[in-house]
């Protein structure tokens, strides 16, 4: 397995990669000839934290006087931190842009498990919603076969005999921003965390836009009050260059064939 390695330049190609096709669609970043600004992600930004403030991405220098914890800032001013030139704290700024409810939702859970728990416990709730921030994926689909399928790591089943229904019947949708990141130099072993969403069929009829949203809220319901958060069993392992079209290599069948990457299901005695 390789080690990941991020560039520390500004690589447009990158954006090449279809999992990036609806941030193109919706930021143009792939048009983008250097980093981008604080300024510039500020005007796709629509979010309120807990404490009534509005969601504003700060240069993480601007802020290196503050002792308070990163969650705190945010719930207490509405001021993210981002480092600038990175691509961790750019493609977090853009899940703040896709799922402004969700993410203003975990930071509250983050703030009230501190409150509860202090700031060294890392309880499993506190866990699981970093866990998720940093590698989820909602895997929206029609038919609840499919997550199953998932689920039992059934990856042929799902990725290469019902290859057809990708795009149609079911998707995979970024949340956790490490994930984004990792994908900018792709390997073998790059796994994200599985959250099902079964929906209609007008779901796949909707626009980009409105999927979002619809997502947005449904994972707040989810998190409100199915309480999927507050462990990390609810979530599942997924390749994520397993996923059509988000990986060359994926073409060809064979490469479902490495069981070091697709595992089959562990079996408990």
């Amino acid at each position: 397995m390789k080690r990941f390695n991020p560039s520390t330049q500004w690589q447009p190609d990158v954006f090449l990669n279809p999992v990036y096709a609806t941030l193109n669609a919706l930021f143009n970043i792939d048009k983008q000839l250097d980093w981008p600004s604080c300024d510039w992600l500020n005007r796709f930004v629509h979010a309120t934290v807990g404490g009534g403030q509005t969601v504003e991405f700060v240069e993480n220098a601007k802020l290196a006087d503050e002792t308070r914890y990163y969650e705190a800032i945010i719930y207490e001013t509405g001021q993210v931190p981002t480092r600038e030139e990175n691509w961790h704290d750019l493609f977090g700024a853009l899940i703040w842009c896709l799922f402004p409810k969700t993410k203003a939702l975990l930071n509250v859970l983050h703030m009230q498990d501190i409150q509860q728990s202090g700031l060294k416990t890392r309880t499993p709730m506190r866990n699981a919603i970093t866990l998720w921030d940093e590698c989820g994926v909602l895997v929206v689909t029609t038919n609840l076969k499919r997550i199953e399928q998932l689920q039992n790591h059934q990856w042929q089943d799902v990725f290469i005999t019902h290859r057809e229904e990708w795009g149609k019947e079911i998707e995979a949708v970024m949340f956790g921003h490490a994930n984004y990141e990792m994908m900018t130099a792709p390997f073998e072993g790059l796994t994200g965390k599985l959250l099902p969403v079964i929906v209609d069929e007008e779901y796949f009829s909707l626009s980009t836009n409105e999927r979002y949203a619809f997502l947005d809220e449904q994972l707040v319901q989810m998190i409100s009050f199915k309480h999927i958060l507050k462990n990390n069993k609810s979530m599942s392992p997924l390749p994520l260059l397993g996923i059509p079209s988000w990986w060359h290599d994926n073409e060809n069948p064979d490469f479902y064939s490495n069981t070091d990457y697709f595992r089959p299901k562990r079996t408990h005695k």
